[in-house]
């Protein structure tokens, strides 16, 4: 996700919402490791969210527009390593005192479009109540992923199973195939 900020950005206030939103939420802290040639998830303890900074303020408004594009292509095209993390990872852009781009990666492991949501609008509170020296505004988490993930499969089992697997054979009969997935240029791996 990128997010263009323009106005006063308070810097402290940002890391720490940044901070508070790992530690928060365990998925953002989790790594999956290989133990005994089986997949692990593992947890780990809060470790903060690292947020590097680059300043584009001396550069041209065209090359200011095209380093952007870049870093931001190369922050999204970069790998993570599954098994020791972090599976989110930050970037400051400053373009100018007033304005900035805040790009959040996370690997999709630990996030999806529904997760990106809860994220922007989660810092956006934290980051308003710690830029006005409040504290965090956030109700705590009744349940963390993990705690869905393993009731929902618990439920997922027997009869149920076999509704949906049932449901999804009767609903995708007859779809193609092969997929014409669009050849009209280079794609990336």
């Amino acid at each position: 996700v990128g997010l263009h900020l323009k106005g006063a950005l308070d810097q402290p206030a940002l890391q720490r919402a940044l901070d508070r939103i790992v530690e928060r939420h365990e998925d953002l802290r989790t790594v999956f490791s290989s133990i005994d040639g089986a997949p692990r998830q593992q947890v780990g303890a809060a470790f903060g969210f690292a947020l590097g900074q680059t300043d584009l303020t001396d550069l041209p408004d065209a090359e200011r527009s095209a380093a952007t594009d870049r870093i931001a292509a190369a922050e999204a095209a970069a790998p993570f390593d599954l098994a020791r993390g972090p599976l989110i990872r930050g970037q400051l852009l400053r373009l100018a005192d007033d304005e900035h781009i805040l790009l959040i990666t996370q690997h999709h492991i630990v996030s999806d479009g529904w997760s990106i949501n809860v994220l922007v609008g989660e810092l956006s509170a934290l980051y308003g109540a710690f830029a006005q020296g409040r504290p965090d505004p956030l109700a705590p988490l009744a349940i963390q992923y993990a705690d869905y993930a393993a009731w929902q499969r618990r439920w997922l089992q027997g009869d149920v199973l076999k509704a949906q697997v049932d449901f999804w054979t009767a609903h995708l009969r007859g779809a193609p195939a092969l997929l014409a997935l669009p050849a009209d240029r280079a794609r990336p791996a």
